[in-house]
């Protein structure tokens, strides 16, 4: 097996890096996209080749940015299923409605998926240390990676992030640092030390490689459909790069000749109290404002400021897709609704996801008959104090 990785591109003044480096962000403050030789791919290679391995990320190895097996880190991310949900379909007027569940992966979410990717490159560079912000889950999976690499781990996170998250990140060694105030607070106070130090930030897209392991999605949506896609995929949006990432994923499959039909419209959904994605579609802007006084109980899609705003807005424009956002009432209204119809606990992200597929289907952005797939980026089990339930005492009264 080979990586066909040829370099890496700013995707806003075009410059062109060596991936053979250690690189954060291009000259003019732009992220640096991954990119490959989809020619010679095409010429070379069979995409059938991928079901006959393992059904883990790394399957995909010749679009995936590793030089060598070696490096790789895994924990056994990826291949996650894709399952119908027939009775929450039924309520939406959506007969073909499914959801990718992301929460199986060994940290509970999808983001384990950029860390396996992230950490194994990082290693495979010769960087010891790293730093990162986090809403919660991102810390405690690359904690968890960079614990199995043999890598230094400083986070920051709100002191206010899910305490399941802090204990992770603090069971898995990282040096835990807890922030007032939001992810973007405590991504100020990692890039002052970072710069300080000498450390590597791995801040979402700071680094090129998170985005290379979470389009691993679109690759599984892909295969999953046989060889098309979805009418609609709706995407929890906080900083975006899964959105972002599966888009790609899409596009290189086109590009590499194994896709010919069409791609599905993307669709970012945010929380009323934190929807700076959602603002700027409606406003037509390319570029998202600070969204202030950000607050949802979505941790995951709590984030004010996404460097990558520019990517999302014109993937969901390129799709015909949209942005919405869903109030805090209606992701935890949903997610009961899904436990108790489909008997899936899902992470509140993937509950607004759900939701925003009512949303679609009363704005007729897609037909009754149309696949529509929601991704639950997490497990709900790391989330149950947000159900506010309590189950009732019974003395018992045997005799």
């Amino acid at each position: 097996m080979k990586s066909y990785l040829k370099e890496l591109e700013c995707p806003k003044c075009h410059r062109k890096y060596d991936a053979a480096k250690v690189n954060n962000l291009c000259e003019c403050g732009g992220p640096l996209i991954a990119k490959y030789d989809l020619g010679a791919l095409r010429r070379e290679f069979d995409p059938a080749t991928w079901s006959s391995r393992p059904n883990d990320l790394w399957r995909y190895w010749e679009l995936l940015p590793l030089l060598s097996r070696d490096s790789v880190v895994t924990l056994g991310e990826g291949g996650t299923p894709v399952l119908r949900m027939p009775r929450m379909g039924k309520a939406y007027g959506l007969r073909e409605l499914f959801l990718k569940d992301e929460g199986i992966n060994p940290t509970g979410t999808f983001k384990c998926r950029g860390a396996a990717v992230g950490v194994s490159k990082a290693r495979e560079l010769g960087v010891k240390v790293v730093a990162m912000p986090t809403a919660g889950n991102a810390g405690a999976a690359w904690a968890a990676y960079a614990a199995r690499a043999g890598l230094r781990l400083t986070v920051a996170m709100p002191e206010d992030a899910p305490r399941v998250t802090q204990a992770e990140c603090l069971a898995y060694g990282a040096d835990t640092w807890l922030v007032k105030g939001l992810i973007s607070d405590a991504g100020k106070v990692v890039h002052q030390r970072a710069v300080k130090e000498g450390w590597f930030e791995v801040a979402t897209l700071k680094e090129p490689y998170r985005i290379e392991g979470k389009k691993t999605m679109g690759f599984e949506i892909w295969e999953a459909f046989e060889g098309r896609l979805p009418a609609a995929i709706i995407y929890p949006t906080g900083g975006g790069v899964g959105l972002i990432g599966m888009w790609k994923a899409f596009n290189e499959l086109k590009e590499a000749g194994f896709l010919s039909g069409p791609l599905p419209k993307m669709v970012a959904v945010q929380a009323a109290g934190c929807a700076p994605i959602v603002r700027a579609f409606e406003e037509g802007k390319d570029k998202a404002e600070f969204f202030e006084g950000a607050h949802t109980v979505a941790a995951g899609i709590r984030v004010p400021s996404a460097i990558g705003d520019f990517l999302v807005l014109d993937a969901i424009r390129s799709s015909g897709g949209l942005a919405l956002s869903v109030t805090d009432a209606e992701i935890l209204e949903t997610w009961k609704q899904v436990a108790r119809l489909e008997g899936m606990l899902i992470c509140p992200e993937g509950a607004a996801a759900v939701r925003a597929a009512r949303v679609i289907r009363e704005m007729e952005l897609v037909g009754p008959d149309d696949p529509v797939l929601v991704l639950n980026t997490g497990a709900g089990a790391k989330y149950t104090e947000l159900l506010g339930e309590k189950a009732r005492r019974i003395e018992d009264s045997a005799s």
